[in-house]
């Protein structure tokens, strides 16, 4: 029997017969089969056969796929992004859905691409259990004097603008369910490179409250290269808070940053410098674990830099103190030996 025939025997005992994949008409399988595939299903069967491979290309799939995953890709302006890629949303997904993979690079040799970003489009969704809580797309644009001079950090929420959750105020585990329950996605295109990252760790590396309001603060993070040697953190905070009248909890802030080791925020010229390397830059299989073992790292080389930077700080400050006094004491000297 050759291996194109439509039926082979079956083993065991039931003899009946099985239908081999490639004597199934090409629109039963894209209409029955690969459309009920998520995404890393999806890619895997590429490598299954020619045929396979050429079918799982169709665009519809993976536009199907990145819309369900992602509702902000629906946004017009996403769309046509996304239309750009040298695979359309196949490419969009393979760039957005995998972690990125913890890298360093060279800056110099991406100084020469700055301004070919002429504007970022931020495609986020907000989610509980799984279930949309909000969407919602921004457009940065990029070579203004005040962005490239200014900390970079996006705001997705409009002042007054707050999005409700089915979190409750009084329960004594809001933050462990917060940490658990919440998940952001805020994926990161350049429309003019045709490449995408999403900046949010896959679960939450970090919740707590916040010293002055006591709202609770949950960090999606990730770790990457400054291009100087250092590390910096690409952080996604989620800022919920309520009243303690039995009331739901609010999402209130949503914001996006770059920050060095020493706390600071990054400025735009060179987050996007560095939020540029990241999309070219290799991804991974996504795994919380990992992802909050990375964010605990850097903690502790952030908690290193400021031990030194305070021994030094107080290096000078002693330094300062003993010439204040050398000097007292020679002017003191001088006007007691005139």
């Amino acid at each position: 029997m050759s291996s194109s025939s439509t039926t082979s025997s079956a083993a065991g005992q039931g003899g009946g017969t099985t239908t081999i994949i490639t004597a199934i008409h090409p629109d039963i399988i894209q209409s029955h089969i690969l459309n009920r595939l998520d995404g890393p299903t999806l890619a895997s069967t590429t490598c299954a056969s020619p045929q396979l491979l050429s079918l799982c290309n169709d665009d519809c799939l993976w536009k199907d796929i990145c819309n369900s995953t992602w509702p902000s890709t629906t946004d017009p302006r996403v769309r046509d992004a996304i239309s750009a890629f040298p695979s359309a949303h196949r490419s969009f997904y393979s760039d957005a859905f995998p972690a990125l993979r913890h890298h360093q690079f060279r800056r110099e040799t991406h100084q020469r691409r700055l301004p070919d970003t002429v504007k970022l489009i931020s495609a986020v969704d907000i989610y509980y259990e799984d279930k949309l809580i909000y969407s919602k797309v921004l457009v940065t644009e990029t070579l203004s004097a005040w962005f490239l001079n200014t900390p970079f950090r996006l705001e997705l929420l409009d002042p007054k603008e707050t999005v409700p959750t089915p979190l409750k105020p009084d329960d004594r585990t809001l933050m462990a369910r917060a940490e658990e329950r919440l998940r952001v996605s805020w994926i990161l295109i350049d429309p003019d490179k045709r490449r995408a990252v999403n900046l949010a760790s896959r679960k939450a590396v970090e919740v707590r409250r916040h010293w002055l309001t006591d709202d609770i603060q949950v960090r999606y993070a990730t770790v990457m290269g400054d291009g100087g040697g250092g590390l910096v953190q690409c952080a996604v905070v989620v800022t919920c808070g309520g009243k303690e009248d039995g009331g739901e909890v609010r999402v209130r802030e949503v914001s996006m940053y770059v920050e060095e080791m020493e706390g600071k925020i990054v400025g735009g010229k060179e987050s996007v410098e560095i939020l540029g390397a990241a999309m070219e830059g290799q991804r991974r299989r996504s795994d919380g674990e990992k992802e909050t073992e990375i964010y605990e790292m850097f903690l502790r080389v952030k908690a290193g830099c400021r031990e030194r930077k305070q021994r030094r700080e107080k290096g000078l400050d002693m330094v300062c103190i003993s010439a204040g006094i050398l000097i007292f004491f020679a002017i003191w000297i001088f006007f007691m030996w005139r």
